[in-house]
């Protein structure tokens, strides 16, 4: 890496380290907190082939109100929308179900078809922020780990990064578990901490498929986010790790869904997620 990109690197790190000392957390207005993903300034940039005409530019879409916001992305994306997941075999409407993978960096929308679930799309995640591991505190900049939902209260058009889907961080386990934080998306951008950025086209053809299911009556779009995929041979690699015990309590639900390929019901009993029988 030449020196001006270092520079840059380094820069980055000394503004994240003073906003993060102030505690000068924007998520507290619905936003996550705007600083970048250092380890994704690393890694290859995530890229995948959309269908659809480029969003505004962040200048224009700032300008523009929630309602104009949805008018534009169901008037510039929609019908290709409709026309991509009809030669694939989806609907638009359909239950969805979310899977989140943090080791992968991939996000898996599924879909209910008259076959059963099928997945529409993998999609790389172009941020996420800090290590393996469940999120603990407000402002650890951890993304979290377990069991989610998004449902239409939680959807936001007025987001700072595009859109946004606020997962419903804290759950009833984190609670439990006195786990706090607040404010955790899935949006666009490709910076965040704590949230899942997907790139503004991305987060268009999430919400327009998560919005659609919403209002055909699905009450809320589970999303599921693990460590890693939690075969019994990855288990095994992670038998020396500090959250080891924490993800043999996911690696059921993950394996629930290998089995059936339906999404679970999970539950918290005793402070411990269950799949619900």
């Amino acid at each position: 890496m030449n020196r001006p990109a270092w520079i840059i690197i380094g820069l980055l790190a000394l503004v994240s380290a003073i906003l993060l000392l102030r505690n000068n957390r924007t998520e507290s207005r619905g936003f996550c907190l705007p600083l970048p993903d250092l380890n994704n300034f690393m890694m290859p940039k995530p890229t995948i082939s959309l269908p659809y005409p480029a969003p505004p530019t962040p200048e224009a879409w700032s300008k523009l109100p929630p309602a104009d916001r949805l008018a534009n992305i169901h008037s510039r994306v929609k019908p290709l929308l409709v026309e991509e997941m009809r030669k694939q075999g989806f609907k638009l409407g359909a239950p969805a179900f979310l899977r989140g993978f943090k080791e992968d960096r991939e996000l898996e929308l599924w879909l209910q078809t008259t076959q059963g679930w099928e997945r529409f799309r993998n999609y790389p995640i172009a941020a996420l922020s800090g290590s393996l591991g469940p999120k603990l505190r407000e402002g650890d900049g951890q993304t979290p780990e377990g069991f989610y939902a998004v449902n239409s209260s939680l959807m936001n058009a007025n987001s700072k990064y595009h859109l946004a889907m606020n997962i419903g961080y804290p759950n009833a386990w984190d609670i439990q578990h006195q786990r706090t934080g607040s404010y955790i998306m899935i949006h666009g951008g490709n910076v965040s901490i704590g949230c899942l950025a997907m790139t503004d086209p991305v987060i268009e053809e999430l919400y327009l498929i998560v919005e659609a299911a919403l209002a055909a009556g699905q009450s809320e779009v589970p999303v599921h986010l693990f460590p890693a995929r939690m075969t019994n041979e990855r288990m095994k690699a992670a038998e020396s790790e500090a959250a080891v015990s924490f993800w043999k309590e996911l690696q059921p639900v993950y394996e629930a869904f290998e089995a059936t390929h339906l999404p679970p019901a999970v539950t918290v009993v005793g402070g411990v997620y269950r799949v619900q029988k």
